[in-house]
């Protein structure tokens, strides 16, 4: 059966109502002191960070981060795999967004040789384990797995050619995973197989329709992390209060910034 892409105002109304309830979501986690992380995985145009960009677009930074690692320095390759993640984690009344986190190793490191047979393995022991840990220690993991078809993908690079706004997007590695398909859908296989776990299961997105993903996404989140409305009463602006005989120096000493569209 083909499906039907949901219409422009539909969507549009749907995430913004969507969007209000996450303000909302936002200030129980303030109040309550929860921490919060989400993972955000999936193949390369699967449409991550879209879905990211609409759940921070109205939300405070100092609540809600986004966590975007760059390639480790070679400092941080010596360190313990986990060790520069950790430093990104949320403290009490903060949610921290990982766009990509450490499924890297079992992802991009691991089709990519990046990572040894040996370092592979010991992420696939030890990954449970870390998870375990932050949801004991009271983090909250939410982790979701963007699914895009081999069709679908290949559609969303060609356009990433042909669109100047959005050639940053596409990277010699995303070029380079294009030819590694199934070596990533056999990664990515082992990686549920080992992580997919009951105190932090992975939740996969269906993301071939980027606006369904986006909002069944979002909705699905605000269910994880159950909240009441803390919207404050409505708030009386105070009334301005006079110069009391100061003036102001004169806008002539000010450099503006000349009215191109004036």
């Amino acid at each position: 059966m083909k499906r039907i892409k949901i219409a422009n105002k539909t969507y549009n109304k749907e995430l913004f109502q969507l969007q209000v309830e996450l303000v909302k979501m936002q200030a129980w986690i303030k109040e309550r002191g929860l921490k919060v992380v989400v993972i955000f995985e999936g193949r390369d145009a699967a449409g991550k960070g879209g879905v990211i960009k609409r759940i921070v677009q109205y939300l405070n930074p100092r609540i809600c981060r986004v966590a975007a690692l760059p390639a480790p320095t070679e400092r941080e390759k010596t360190q313990w795999y986990f060790q520069r993640y950790c430093a990104h984690l949320p403290a009490a009344g903060e949610m921290v967004l990982f766009d990509r986190s450490w499924y890297n190793r079992a992802g991009v490191e691991r089709v990519m040789d990046f990572c040894t047979e040996e370092e592979y393995r010991e992420f696939m022991r030890s990954c449970p384990e870390f998870e375990r840990m932050l949801v004991r220690s009271g983090i909250q993991l939410i982790k979701y797995w963007f699914s895009v078809s081999d069709e679908e993908q290949e559609k969303r690079f060609a356009s990433r050619l042909v669109e100047p706004h959005k050639r940053w997007k596409l990277s010699p590695m995303d070029l380079e995973s294009r030819s590694r398909w199934v070596e990533y859908s056999m990664a990515k296989d082992r990686m549920f197989a080992h992580t997919d776990i009951k105190q932090a299961p992975w939740f996969v997105v269906d993301a071939d329709f980027k606006k369904h993903a986006r909002l069944n996404c979002i909705s699905h989140l605000l269910t994880m992390i159950p909240y009441d409305d803390l919207t404050p009463a409505p708030i009386i602006l105070p009334d301005r209060k006079e110069a009391m005989g100061y003036v102001r120096p004169p806008m002539s000493d000010q450099t503006f910034v000349p009215p191109r569209y004036p």
